[in-house]
């Protein structure tokens, strides 16, 4: 390695750009207009189309599998899943296999004391708005390899030359265990000291800029949100048992070098040492929880069998759709897609299209005077390991309209029936453009009131933020619907305190 890290810590200087929303280089609303502009100065087309008039895509003679000619990419297949966990003990359906690991990569870069995000407009198929704000590079070992026959991603080669750059994060992180086979990505953030060519299409953004985006409706793609769900802003020691003061430490030095409150932000220097916890204020130890996740492994069983898609049961194929027999869940569709601006200009391929719009809730409570979130172990067919922590409420809604209250997912009609000044936030997010077609989930934190009830499912248990956070640093511990959720929040518990 060829430089060193600034003296600041990460955590710090994440936190520094995480309250910075002044930009000399491209204000916020600036940018929602070049995305626009962005939709609207290259052509992209997309077509729903039969099952056969997909191009290099077919249905196998004999499985029925749905796959690319190349053997690459991903194939949609069945799966039979047999499981002691929740109300349905058996099923089967179609599901994503893309055993290849994808690369989601954030570069930064720090100016005048700020450490920036290069950030880039993205379209996808499935987009909501069509265009998106995603990382640097989103891209999967077949796109990298070329075996579209499209162009390399731009700013690979900073994620492959690490002699340039410094890992500020690094981890493999799921994705939606209800439509992957143990899907997996890795989530990187690199820090570069050299110059950085700007391309067209491409920002330099804080972290405070691109959290405010999240204010917006499906603005922010879900491969940033998952990458920035992974950022610390607290050093471990105030976690595992050491200075609770090292923040306030932290910050004095940073006071010397940088005038940070003197920012154009509403948050006292207070209120963020506030966001440091000392162990003693967690309704839960680190210990307990890993033995609540430990027994819910050991508890509910998971059984997941591939199978031909031919022999899934409770679907049905017609020329332009598989879907349930209910029209519940999700169907499979194909496309026709013409990009102005992608590696490949035009393709064909499967996507997932949902029957409705989900819900993503967490619900949040003060114990000891610190926020606590309310998380639930949730198993998933596409699960690595059985369960993963998610959160409160994860469900698409419409598929429990006929049901009653008792029959609902728990907390569901608590989060649907919330009154306005319990909302801490709220808004629609999309799912990957790239595989999904205009899915979207309500993203909303609820305050739990006096009302709310003290007993919980055993499968439920109280967090910190900084517990969270602790979690997601490592492999296989929240799944991608709370981890988005949570990078939408940014440092909005500390504001959201006053209320």
């Amino acid at each position: 390695m060829n430089w060193k890290a600034k003296p600041h810590s990460k955590e710090l200087r994440f936190l520094i750009s995480g309250l910075t929303q002044k930009n000399p280089f491209l204000k916020t609303e600036d940018l929602l207009s070049l995305l626009s502009a962005v939709r609207e100065k290259n052509k992209f087309f997309v077509e729903e189309i039969p099952f056969r008039k997909l191009k290099n895509w077919a249905f196998d003679s004999k499985s029925g599998n749905l796959l690319h000619k190349s053997g690459k990419f991903f194939t949609i297949e069945g799966v039979d899943v047999k499981t002691n966990f929740g109300k349905v003990p058996e099923w089967s359906q179609p599901i994503i296999c893309q055993p290849e690991i994808g690369l989601l990569g954030i570069i930064t870069k720090e100016i005048d004391g700020i450490l920036y995000f290069l950030m880039q407009a993205k379209m996808e198929p499935g987009n909501i708005n069509l265009v998106q704000l995603a990382p640097t590079v989103q891209a999967t070992r077949s796109n990298y390899t070329r075996v579209h026959g499209g162009k390399i991603p731009e700013y690979l080669k900073y994620f492959l030359e690490n002699s340039k750059s410094i890992v500020l994060v690094d981890s493999l992180q799921s994705e939606q265990g209800a439509r992957f086979l143990r899907k997996r990505n890795r989530n990187i953030i690199i820090e570069v000291n050299q110059e950085v060519p700007l391309l067209d299409g491409f920002f330099w953004l804080t972290l405070g800029q691109i959290q405010k985006l999240l204010n917006y409706n499906n603005i922010v793609n879900m491969d940033t949100r998952t990458v920035l769900s992974s950022i610390p802003f607290i050093r471990n020691d105030t976690v595992t048992g050491g200075n609770s003061n090292s923040l306030s430490d932290l910050l004095k030095t940073a006071e010397n070098d940088i005038d940070l409150f003197e920012m154009d932000v509403d948050i006292t220097k207070e209120e963020i040492q506030s966001y440091v916890l000392s162990p003693n204020e967690e309704l839960f130890g680190m210990d307990d929880i890993i033995h609540w996740f430990t027994k819910l492994k050991i508890r509910y069983e998971l059984d997941v069998v591939s199978i031909p898609l031919i022999e899934v049961k409770r679907w049905i194929k017609t020329d332009l759709q598989i879907r349930h027999e209910e029209n519940k869940y999700f169907s499979v569709i194909a496309v026709d897609v013409y990009a102005e601006n992608r590696e490949k200009m035009s393709w064909t391929q499967p996507l997932l299209k949902p029957q409705g719009v989900g819900i993503v809730a967490f619900i949040i409570k003060k114990f000891n005077h610190v926020y606590h979130f309310l998380i639930q172990g949730k198993i998933e067919p596409g699960n690595m390991d059985v369960v993963e922590m998610a959160p409160t409420v994860q469900c698409i809604t419409g598929s429990y309209e006929d049901e009653k209250t008792k029959d609902m997912p728990p907390y569901l009609d608590y989060v649907l029936n919330a009154s306005p000044e319990k909302i801490l936030f709220s808004t629609r997010q999309s799912e990957e453009g790239g595989r999904f077609y205009k899915e979207e989930n309500q993203n909303i934190i609820v305050r739990a009131g006096d009302d709310f009830p003290l007993q919980i499912p055993d499968n439920y248990i109280w967090m910190t933020m900084n517990q969270i956070k602790e979690f997601i640093k490592y492999n296989n511990y929240f799944n991608v619907e709370a981890r988005c959720l949570l990078a939408c929040l940014g440092l909005e518990l500390i504001r959201g305190d006053r209320n």
